[in-house]
């Protein structure tokens, strides 16, 4: 066994709930705190002095100087594997150009896919361990991660077995996503129901044979796949096997309820959510994730999180880091600047980046500094934890620690 301590604060966050909304007053700090770890697990959190006391002749991390500790974070949904750069279409949403003006003249999506499949795998697992890293020094240390920028066979088992292979040389925790449904590639010869059967048909049971995703991604907008098309995609994907998760009501509402009625982990955008189908959401298991770095990126609305926490809904905030819509890749930032838009409480925001985040990849081992859970956590230099968010990013990580163990960073 080992303790780590003393820290200022240890913010627990072992007594919240798994949905609806949250106050400050609920959030259990302990002073002067240490933790407890046997077999990368957590084995206790309480005062430094009497864990010390109780556990004799057992390993001891010092900590120096005033630091506070949180849960390591969950980034639950990202487009980190990719090819290219499209800071060209970033230019040009600035400059007034619109969606379509861009894809016209060789950006968008279809940007991404050339330049993914012209990419060696060499390259895409050199960048993509490049970016789980920076996600590791933001104390983020369970990463999703999607395909897409594939769109034939070939290509989406090119990433997907890419991010199989960057598992085996990081710490972090990866989840991978097949979203074969991204859009209709161009360069498929048929309709949108004829390229969603080519991957019911071709790409999934691959995916199935390789073990390389558990999860099924589709993107429901009018650029991309249509709401029945999409669910009953979605439907077949189950009965393949696959857990499911929506990109949902980014631009267009009602493909949430598609989710929900589905049984989706979770709806994610949610930015052009009606106030009918936030309590349709509230009342499923299905979590609402809120992407504001979409929101920062494109210089759309948030998606109303105050609204879906008032009415009971889970919320989860990621990062949504792809080359695109959303290019900062810093959740801490864009978690803090929703804060601030939406009126979010600090225990919402560090739960909406945790637990409820971890929940929504189908895992309850983590996002809690409580007994028998995964001892992935994250210290800052600082002696008050509420100063994580009031820096909104610019106050860096002192440690982070994956299975009990520091990180070098």
């Amino acid at each position: 066994m080992k303790l780590i301590g003393p820290f200022k604060q240890i913010v627990t966050l072992s007594n919240l709930s798994l949905r609806g909304k949250l106050s400050d007053e609920q959030l259990e700090i302990i002073v002067d705190g240490g933790i407890l770890i046997d077999q990368n697990k957590i084995q206790e959190v309480g005062n430094f002095a009497d864990l010390k006391s109780e556990n004799q002749s057992i390993e001891i991390e010092k900590i120096e100087g005033e630091q506070i500790l949180l849960p390591a974070f969950v980034d639950s949904h990202t487009h980190i594997c990719f090819g290219g750069n499209r800071a060209n279409d970033f230019a040009m949403r600035n400059a007034g150009k619109t969606y379509l003006e861009i894809a016209e003249s060789g950006g968008g999506i279809w940007s991404s896919v050339q330049h993914t499949r012209l990419a060696s795998e060499d390259e895409l697992l050199k960048t993509l361990l490049e970016r789980i890293n920076i996600l590791i020094s933001l104390g983020i240390t369970t990463i999703e991660i999607k395909s897409g920028y594939g769109l034939d066979v070939e290509n989406e088992l090119k990433m997907l077995r890419i991010i199989k292979k960057a598992q085996l040389e990081t710490q972090a925790t990866l989840i991978s996503t097949c979203l074969s449904a991204h859009l209709k590639p161009r360069d498929f010869n048929g309709d949108n129901q004829e390229y969603l059967n080519y991957v019911l048909t071709e790409i999934l049971p691959k995916v199935k044979e390789e073990n390389l995703s558990e999860r099924v991604d589709i993107f429901i907008e009018k650029s991309a796949f249509q709401p029945e098309e999409s669910k009953e995609f979605l439907l077949k994907t189950k009965d393949l096997g696959f857990e499911i998760t929506v990109h949902a009501d980014q631009f267009t509402a009602g493909s949430s309820r598609i989710a929900v009625e589905v049984g989706a982990k979770s709806a994610d955008h949610l930015e052009a959510t009606i106030d009918e189908d936030i309590e349709f959401l509230a009342l499923s298991n299905t979590v609402a994730t809120a992407l504001p770095g979409a929101s920062l990126g494109l210089g759309e609305k948030f998606t109303p999180a105050r609204k879906l926490l008032d009415a009971g809904a889970i919320l989860a905030i990621a990062s949504d880091w792809n080359p695109g819509s959303a290019p900062m890749g810093n959740l801490i930032t864009q978690a803090s600047i929703l804060a601030t838009y939406e009126k979010l409480t600090t225990a919402e925001v560090l739960a909406g980046m945790t637990f409820r985040s971890a929940y929504a990849l189908g895992l309850n081992d983590r996002g809690k500094l409580d007994k028998g859970l995964k001892a992935d956590f994250v210290a800052y230099k600082t002696d008050n934890f509420q100063n994580v968010l009031y820096n909104q990013g610019s106050l860096k990580i002192q440690n982070v620690y994956i299975d009990g163990h520091k990180i070098k960073l």
